[in-house]
């Protein structure tokens, strides 16, 4: 049996987001014994060009919610960044969760060669739907997620791999 453009995608996703929540929650708590605000948390980087963990949250939702929308062939919904609170960021995870589960395999089945144009800061980018998935959308969510699980490593959190990748 061959694995499916929406085996690949969505389940994959929604168990990444899942599992940054529960990183994020395990992060908090840590904040909190500290008594670092959920400002400070937010804002927190790995090193001064990097964005801070609230964009790191928001990127991997955007690349969630926009590769199943593109996948689709939907216009993706768009979510405004103003997560100002750890609440808010489970808020639009949830959110973002919710969104990719509200597609059917079958609007994402076949979306192999489907054509995916992306305007990007730097040019416009064009692909099939399958390099869009493994090439872009793939890499960019795990990229986001494991900045955000790095950031709180480096906080000294204890989490672990299987925070990260979840149980099997």
């Amino acid at each position: 049996m061959s694995l499916s453009m929406y085996q690949a995608s969505a389940p994959v996703f929604v168990r990444a987001l899942t599992n940054l929540r529960h990183v994020l929650q395990k992060g908090e708590a840590h904040a909190q014994a500290k008594g670092i605000t959920d400002a400070v948390l937010l804002q927190t980087r790995l090193i001064p060009d990097m964005l801070p963990l609230v964009k790191q949250v928001q990127i991997a939702c955007d690349m969630a919610c926009r590769g199943t929308a593109r996948l689709a062939g939907e216009e993706p919904k768009s979510f405004e960044d103003n997560e100002t609170t750890m609440a808010e960021m489970y808020d639009r995870i949830d959110r973002a969760i919710a969104y990719v589960q509200s597609f059917k395999a079958e609007q994402i089945d076949g979306s192999e060669d489907r054509a995916i144009h992306l305007k990007m800061r730097n040019g416009e980018l064009d692909m099939s739907g399958q390099s869009y998935l493994l090439q872009f959308i793939q890499p960019n969510l795990y990229f986001h997620c494991t900045t955000a699980y790095n950031l709180f490593r480096g906080m000294g959190v204890e989490i672990g791999k299987t925070d990260f990748v979840g149980a099997i």
